[in-house]
């Protein structure tokens, strides 16, 4: 029986779904076969294909892909919490972007998720203390997907960040777990503190395009914040919040925001 145990390989659906995806896509178009089988189809794991895509993406004359693979690779293989963030994030934004109807899609072609992962390895580096190396890998995040998204900066798993244009996250800020926000988002400071000064978001808020919010601050639980508004002061646990500066302007309008992505007020329903 143990030598049985020994012979079982482990059960993956979702990377078992990916793959199946990957077979199916290089089937209806032949000539995306090269791209598929370097990013999915070569590697066992979902973690090795998120090394490869990670460092294929990142690589540049003034670092070798081999070099940026290597310290992904050690980086999941070190922290599993890297890979059990990546596939909440996958799921996350498989579920709830109604553009993405496969799981191939984020690991191939959406700079906000392919982003987040990069960003992951960068904030294992900062919790490393090899903190030039994380700079680099934020560095590189910004220049290729336009994120950028302070290494030191805590963010939970479950993130769904669409169209992912223009996202900026300072040092000292903190996302829980199942946030979504969209294009153009700001979690920034409102000077020159040195100390504690980026918003703290708790899970499953939503944030709407272009929103920026500003301080040490307190987003509560499941809480709307509408596209374009300034946040400035708190926002208590599900509430939806528009305006400059945003104001409340009702109830959240559901238990999770972030996952039903509903971003109309309730007398426009």
């Amino acid at each position: 029986m143990a030598e049985t145990r020994r012979k079982l390989s482990p059960v993956d659906p979702v990377w078992d779904r990916i793959n199946y995806e990957a077979r199916q896509a290089v089937q209806d178009e032949p000539l995306m076969g090269g791209l598929i089988h370097a990013c999915i189809l070569h590697h066992k794991t979902l973690e090795k294909a998120l090394s490869y895509r990670i460092s294929a993406k990142l690589s540049s004359n003034e670092m070798s892909m081999a070099i940026l693979r290597e310290i992904a690779d050690q980086a999941y293989e070190e922290s599993p919490a890297l890979v059990d963030a990546a596939r909440a994030d996958l799921v996350a934004v498989f579920e709830r972007d109604p553009a993405s109807h496969r799981l191939l899609q984020p690991i191939l072609y959406f700079k906000g998720y392919q982003a987040m992962q990069a960003y992951r390895v960068g904030h294992w580096l900062w919790e490393n203390g090899q903190q030039d190396l994380a700079y680099f890998f934020q560095m590189r995040v910004s220049e290729i997907f336009g994120i950028d998204i302070h290494p030191a900066a805590q963010i939970g798993k479950g993130i769904m960040i669409d169209h992912a244009h223009s996202i900026v996250i300072g040092e000292t800020a903190v996302v829980g777990d199942n946030v979504s926000m969209l294009h153009s988002v700001t979690l920034g400071g409102t000077g020159k503190e040195e100390e504690d000064r980026h918003p703290k978001i708790e899970d499953g808020v939503l944030i709407g395009a272009g929103a920026k919010v500003l301080g040490n601050i307190r987003v509560g639980h499941c809480s709307r914040i509408a596209a374009g508004s300034v946040v400035l002061s708190d926002v208590p646990p599900c509430k939806t919040v528009a305006g400059i500066p945003a104001k409340i302007v009702g109830e959240a309008g559901c238990d999770q925001p972030s996952v039903s992505m509903d971003q109309m007020f309730p007398d426009m329903s």
